[in-house]
């Protein structure tokens, strides 16, 4: 398929019909994909944070794939607020940066080598064969039913010796020293999270699941890195750099337990409604315990596409 104006979804107002759930905006009921998060100043607060703590994370660096540094053509798939994609430009003013939503969020004051598109990854991308040198997708963990096919999609986009790189997290919240166990708030939130994730299909297991490397090999990605994170909910970590991280990483919980959580609760779970605050209470209160090391599994996965 051809990207022209009449395949790309333009900003129409059946895009900004958002959907409202309990207070709450979600994007438009157009797109196929049953996305999990709001689109709402709230989430997009949680959304920044965690751009921040990944520049901390990584020293700075925004791709850990060996990309040129004049990689003229970038996407970035599920770019949310656009942060990531608003950082690259800025740092590479030299490429090209597209970024790709299902909801049309990004401001409008952007670098000049970016532009934002309205797009669902989960269908047909309608970017022309080997458009981009580098496609980074980052946390779309909820929302892919068919990861496989996604990395299809992004090895069609991809130029010979281009590089995919995905960074995905496991919504599991886990301890090395057994801390999490037997905590209502948090065994709820994992029993939450993966029985939506069954009845919807889309998997908030996807580290677990091995999804992102199985799907950069099948595609036809080689030179295949696997690289490892665990991200602590709070300040408990003794390394500086993670005590900062997880810090950041509980904000960005605190601000939107709620945000993360309503639809899976109420509209795919249809739990007892009576018990939603209670639930939402006990996660804040375990988050803020400083007895309990809980952490969330965070993988990177890139790889490129042979030049012939």
């Amino acid at each position: 398929m051809t990207h022209s104006p009449s395949s790309t979804a333009s900003l129409s107002s059946s895009i900004l019909d958002y959907r409202a759930i309990k207070g709450r905006t979600y994007h438009s009921s157009r797109h196929a994909t049953e996305y999990f998060t709001p689109n709402d100043d709230q989430q997009q607060e949680s959304v920044d944070l965690t751009h921040h703590y990944f520049t901390i994370l990584l020293d700075d660096k925004l791709v850990l794939a060996p990309v040129d540094d004049d990689a003229p053509r970038v996407l970035d798939v599920g770019t949310g607020t656009g942060i990531w994609a608003i950082d690259f430009a800025d740092t590479n003013p030299a490429s090209s940066v597209t970024g790709t939503d299902l909801s049309p969020i990004q401001p409008s004051w952007v670098p000049p080598n970016l532009k934002f598109e309205v797009e669902d990854a989960t269908l047909p991308w309608t970017f022309p064969p080997s458009s981009f040198d580098l496609i980074h997708m980052r946390y779309l963990f909820g929302g892919i039913k068919d990861w496989d096919f996604l990395f299809e999609q992004a090895y069609a986009c991809c130029a010979p010796g281009g590089w995919v790189q995905s960074c995905e997290l496991d919504a599991a919240m886990l301890s090395d020293d057994g801390t999490t166990t037997g905590n209502y708030g948090i065994d709820t939130w994992n029993k939450l999270f993966d029985l939506a994730g069954k009845k919807l299909g889309n998997s908030f297991t996807v580290i677990a699941d091995d999804l992102q490397l199985q799907g950069v090999k099948k595609a036809g990605f080689k030179d295949v890195k696997v690289v490892n994170y665990k991200l602590p909910m709070g300040g408990w970590a003794l390394d500086k750099k993670l005590k900062e991280v997880g810090e950041i990483a509980l904000t960005a919980l605190l601000n939107d337990i709620q945000g993360y959580t309503l639809m899976l609760w109420h509209d795919v779970l249809k739990w007892p409604e009576d018990e939603y605050q209670v639930f939402l209470a006990s996660v804040r209160k375990a988050m803020k315990d400083k007895s309990i090391h809980a952490y969330m599994a965070i993988r990177f996965v890139y790889g490129r596409k042979p030049k012939a």
